[in-house]
């Protein structure tokens, strides 16, 4: 059956650049690739197809002889596809870079790379209150994690043995596997892709090369942190194996509900109660901060619902690096027990007093006036 042309094959231009060519087949060989076809003769057919057109237009001597000549100036180049191979083609060496590990490293050498895992990242949730997350604090946490054995040193052998080189790969890590005409490598399943087996395995961590601990430590909180902020220990995480390097600890921090306070960035709001007297006559009161007590001049006439602002009164965000502000917002306080005597005092108050000492409360009423005139007209 007479082949179609590479061009044709990869959908490029015959003015295709080495990039273009790249793409092309890296799309189509990731559509046609066995491990995803199972089974499948037409799609291998087609990767063959998609390769052997990659393995010429992607050598500048061979698509030279192609362009001038066709398939008749390339064929006795080709030798290793129609044989189930061409496992000395460049194309297979390029596809370890085109597609790195997503077929589990199947393509190109790579040896004993599976051999040091790195070990795993740790999370801590830690909760901390609205005022040591204001200042920051130091912490002391117990953290149960897997260290490198000491006895071993991570090796997993015995002291004064080592590892041996497994017998099945060789002391690759990898195995070579043929799937219909292309040879793909696997990770040892002898050896775990490891390279090596523990003929004589330490006693103390029974040959893992690690040990499980409680490893304690000290932390530093930065001041200003906020609720969700992760604070990361490098290298404070599980140990790696087989040499590989220890993963990180992570410290999530959570910061509890405050009983005054709300937190927003930098700033703190809160509600503060005044009296009747103090809004009508104008007071001084003690306004609560992280800090302490802070005086607040309450001039007469104040409204409930009204706002004050204290500069610098609020908290430090790391995030933005400045001092918040606090917003104070007071309400006025109805007193819910009155003896007979402040009873009759308010009623005095009352009859004493008209609509015209309110101005919000007698623009209401007019309104309200207005209204009913209207529906009664």
């Amino acid at each position: 059956m007479s082949k179609r042309d590479y061009y044709d094959v990869l959908g490029v231009d015959k003015g295709a650049d080495n990039n273009d060519i790249k793409r092309a087949y890296r799309k189509l060989a990731m559509k046609f690739h066995p491990d995803r076809n199972p089974d499948d003769e037409k799609a291998a057919e087609s990767f063959r197809e998609v390769t052997e057109a990659y393995e010429v237009l992607s050598d500048a001597d061979k698509r030279s002889r192609y362009d001038q000549y066709g398939h008749a100036g390339v064929d006795d180049q080709m030798g290793g596809f129609g044989s189930g191979g061409f496992q000395g083609s460049h194309a297979y060496q390029d596809f370890g870079d085109l597609f790195g590990s997503m077929f589990g490293d199947a393509f190109g050498g790579g040896g004993a790379a599976q051999a040091n895992n790195q070990g795993s990242d740790l999370r801590y949730n830690l909760s901390i209150t609205l005022e040591e997350a204001a200042v920051g604090k130091e912490v002391e946490l117990e953290i149960p994690k897997h260290e490198s054995c000491g006895t071993c040193s991570g090796s997993g052998a015995r002291p004064g043995t080592n590892p041996v080189p497994c017998s099945t790969c060789g002391g690759h890590g990898q195995v070579q596997m043929q799937q219909g005409f292309f040879a793909v490598r696997r990770p040892c399943p002898s050896c775990n892709g490891s390279g090596k087996k523990i003929e004589s395995p330490c006693v103390t961590c029974g040959g893992t090369g690690r040990k499980k601990v409680k490893k304690n430590l000290k932390v530093k909180i930065p001041a200003g942190v906020y609720d969700g902020a992760q604070v990361r220990v490098a290298g404070e995480g599980e140990a790696g194996t087989n040499g590989g390097a220890s993963g990180d600890l992570f410290i999530v921090v959570r910061i509890k509900e405050h009983s005054i306070f709300e937190r927003d960035g930098a700033d703190l709001h809160c509600e503060m109660p005044i009296t009747f007297p103090q809004a009508t006559l104008g007071a001084e009161v003690d306004a609560p901060t992280l800090d302490g007590k802070v005086k607040i001049k309450i001039p007469a006439g104040t409204e409930s619902g009204r706002v004050f602002r204290l500069r610098g009164h609020g908290v430090k965000d790391v995030r933005v690096r400045q001092q918040g502000d606090l917003y104070v917002r007071v309400q006025i306080a109805v007193p819910k027990k009155l003896t007979d005597k402040q009873k009759d005092l308010l009623k005095a108050f009352a009859q004493e007093t008209g609509d015209e000492v309110y101005p919000e409360r007698s623009s209401f009423l007019g309104k309200v006036k207005d209204l009913w005139d209207d529906l009664a007209s």
